[in-house]
């Protein structure tokens, strides 16, 4: 691994002052950096040698007072063959080793160029890999700075065959990327970003969905973050919320040597951890003789590993998986192996080949039987998403780490820990604070559901018997028809509230006191174990501010 300096371009005559601003170049390998045919990496001093003659002047007349810093991957890494250890890698180009002090803290923000492969699994990765958290899978440590991985889909520079001259390739999408990515991190928008055609998307939300034209990634399940036309429009409200507590911002040297100490725990452990992956596909099975070929082949697979730490069941539609016995699925063979499989202690994730949507497994009989073998749903969460965050979490669980027992991570894998997924068992202040009408929150097997009904405001049901609810905000005898629909809001102060459609108060829980507005409406646990809980959480404080119904569980982050 290669590091150079370049120094600061200066403010040039008559330009307005601008303040300076440090950006870190990490040049991974990609199309980006490619030249001949076939396209080749070049070497990392050949390519910041070009990047400074043909890039930073342009960059420069945008931006007079940058200086950028370089790191190179030498040899340069080939997307296609990425190993989970190279996430590691990456990372620490961003936060450094263990008692490194200046990586992280010297620069204003970074630009990682990569190849677009598996660019997304990267940016999924990273977004997990630069987020601490505690044994109690609470964060412990948060970025600060913009870190956007960027590539494109035809090379930056041009190399004439039997020529050693470089020269800038302007017809490509490779610059305007990179000066799109700049924008961007000068913008200070905080988080792991994908940025490519104009489109900032949050990382782990990503898919490449076009092999051959400029708009090769999208984000399906979730909005452009921001837009580069003319000017850079920012989508405010989507973008990911700060850390809760200043000191848990990688600014804070404690926060970034915990983070550093995790980073170099996972680094040696990533690689070890065996993810299976099964699409589902139409396959012969007799039921009546107990047979499948997806069961034996996912059987086969699963064996042929030694042990599966993680599977991720690749399903059809909302989740739906074939059983091996469409009549009786607990009898199938599928079920059977996939059954064994988790009491051998293997994660299941239970997701879609459907490249947009929702993931619920209970609402056809063809899914709901996965939830009796211990697959978890994936809910909105991308197929790169799921396989690294699982992978990460895997690898921080292990005993001689935090000794994450199984139920733990299956937990935390339907939680959101860096805007993966949409939260589905929390009302959370500062990722979505409030439920309109017909909105709900679930309980992670759909055993419970918090919903604002438009006749009766917030309630607590069980979706088999809605008749008769666990729990009301308001009792029946307050309701009036001027007064409703409303709203379930999280204020920042920590205080619940039910507001009318004429915006009144009509219910409160009298909550106040969160500090830095941290405040999670939790519903956790399970009717069919009698462990159901609602309650109000504070995460600044790790304390429960106030149960609603049940008891809320002895570490409540978990949910």
């Amino acid at each position: 691994m290669r590091r150079t300096v370049r120094s600061g371009f200066g403010i040039r005559q008559g330009a307005q002052a601008m303040r300076p601003f440090t950006l870190k170049v990490i040049y991974t390998g990609g199309t980006i950096g490619c030249v001949g045919d076939p396209l080749t990496p070049l070497p990392a001093a050949a390519f910041e040698d070009a990047f400074d003659r043909f890039m930073v002047p342009i960059i420069a007349e945008r931006y007079p007072s940058i200086t950028l810093v370089y790191e190179a991957f030498d040899p340069s890494l080939d997307s296609t063959n990425l190993e989970p250890s190279d996430w590691a890698r990456i990372a620490k180009s961003v936060i450094g080793e263990p008692g490194d002090t200046t990586t992280y803290a010297s620069v204003d923000g970074f630009l990682i160029l990569h190849g677009t492969d598996t660019m997304a699994w990267s940016a999924a990765a990273l977004s997990f890999l630069l987020t601490g958290l505690n044994a109690a899978g609470q964060i412990e440590a948060q970025l600060s700075k913009p870190v956007i991985l960027t590539g494109s889909q035809a090379p930056l520079f041009y190399q004439a065959e039997g020529s050693k001259s470089l020269s800038l390739r302007y017809n490509t999408d490779a610059i305007r990327n990179v000066l799109g990515s700049i924008e961007c991190i000068r913008a200070g928008l905080s988080q792991v970003g994908l940025f490519f055609n104009d489109d900032l998307m949050r990382g782990n939300r990503t898919l490449k969905t076009n092999a051959t034209e400029f708009d090769a990634f999208t984000s399906p399940n979730y909005p452009v973050v921001a837009e580069m036309g003319i000017e850079l429009t920012v989508k405010n409200r989507l973008l990911i919320a700060p850390p809760i507590h200043p000191d848990l911002t990688l600014d804070t040297p404690a926060a970034l040597c915990a983070l550093q100490d995790q980073l170099a725990y996972l680094s040696d452990r990533l690689d070890a951890v065996t993810i299976v992956d099964f699409v589902a596909h139409p396959a012969a099975y007799s039921a009546s003789q107990g047979q499948s070929l997806l069961a034996s082949a996912l059987d086969g697979t699963l064996k042929g590993v030694g042990h599966a730490h993680g599977l991720y069941l690749v399903n059809y539609g909302e989740g739906n998986f074939p059983s091996g016995n469409p009549d009786d699925p607990q009898s199938g063979a599928v079920f059977k192996v996939l059954k064994a499989a988790h009491d051998s202690g293997t994660v299941i994730a239970s997701g879609t080949q459907v490249i947009s949507g929702m993931v619920n497994s209970t609402a056809y009989a063809a899914g709901a039987w996965l939830a009796d073998c211990g697959c978890v749903s994936t809910y909105d969460m991308s197929g790169p998403a799921v396989q690294t965050k699982l992978t990460y979490l895997l690898a921080l669980g292990q005993a001689d780490r935090f000794d994450w027992p199984q139920a733990t991570i299956e937990n935390l894998m339907r939680t959101p820990i860096a805007g993966e997924m949409t939260p589905m068992n929390r009302l959370d202040d500062a990722r979505g604070r409030f439920l309109v009408a017909g909105q709900s929150i679930s309980a992670f097997d759909g055993s419970a559901t918090l919903i604002n009904d438009p006749d009766f405001g917030p309630r607590l049901i069980d979706p088999h018997h809605p008749e008769t609810p666990l729990w009301s905000a308001l009792p029946e005898i307050d309701l009036r028809p001027d007064t409703l629909p409303g709203r379930l809001i999280i204020q920042g102060d920590g205080n619940l509230a039910f507001y009318s459609r004429a915006n009144a108060v009509l219910w409160q829980s009298d909550t106040r006191g969160s500090r830095h507005g941290a405040a999670v409406l939790i519903l956790s646990g399970s009717v069919k174990t009698d462990d159901l809980a609602l309650y109000l959480y504070d995460e600044s404080n790790q304390a429960v501010l106030k149960t609603f119904y049940g008891a809320a569980p002895s570490i409540a982050a978990l949910g």
